[in-house]
């Protein structure tokens, strides 16, 4: 009879299962109503494990935030830097939502736990909101001195762009039924990038 061996996960395997595990807690039960038992049964770890690799439940929470933020600012800039025109704005809208289901539990921490930890709020802010507000900020000044977009200021348009972003990537629940077709959800994402590229009043 053989006997097969699975070699033991890794450090790394380890620290995304336990932040995995977080990220689904908080988003449920809430960072103060999760203690570290539930997370390491729900990482498949022990408890002690989960202080080999965090010095507090607090800082698996930061690292949650600032992880997930990174991925969506990472995913964001690449949609910039591949688009083929400066007005191509609801294709990127329209990725927002379909990665809803992936991000709406990092979302959901993110905005319940920043007000009450300062520190998670700063992190994110000074690692994440602030580098993306600068790309954004490069890449409309870029559109301007080619004069595709009116000459404003770039940084403001940039935090205009983000607002509708955060709005895109909520709209399940706020604009936008869950059932939504992928029409539907077309016809959004092409809703929110006219009201950005054109606004609302008539020019005639």
């Amino acid at each position: 009879m053989r006997v097969f061996n699975t070699s033991p996960p890794s450090e790394a395997q380890t620290r995304n299962r336990i932040l995995e595990a977080a990220r689904r807690l908080f988003a449920k039960q809430g960072f103060d109503g999760t203690t570290t038992r539930d997370l390491a049964q729900a990482a498949g770890v022990a408890e002690g494990t989960l202080f080999r690799h965090f010095v507090n439940k607090k800082a698996i929470l930061v690292e949650v935030a600032t992880q997930g933020w990174v991925e969506i600012l990472t995913d964001l800039l690449t949609e910039l830097s591949e688009m083929g025109s400066y007005k191509a704005v609801a294709q990127v809208m329209r990725n927002r939502m379909w990665n809803l289901q992936k991000n709406s539990d990092l979302m959901r921490v993110c905005f319940m736990e920043a007000q009450f930890h300062p520190d998670l709020r700063d992190r994110v802010q000074s690692e994440v909101i602030d580098k993306m507000t600068d790309v954004a900020e490069a890449f409309f000044q870029t559109a301007m001195e080619k004069g595709i977009y009116r000459q404003m200021d770039p940084k403001l348009v940039a935090r205009v762009f983000l607002g509708m972003f955060a709005v895109a990537g909520f709209s399940y629940n706020t604009l936008i039924e869950p059932e939504a077709s992928p029409q539907q959800m077309q016809d959004m994402a092409e809703g929110l990038a006219d009201i950005f590229l054109n606004g609302v009043l008539n020019k005639e």
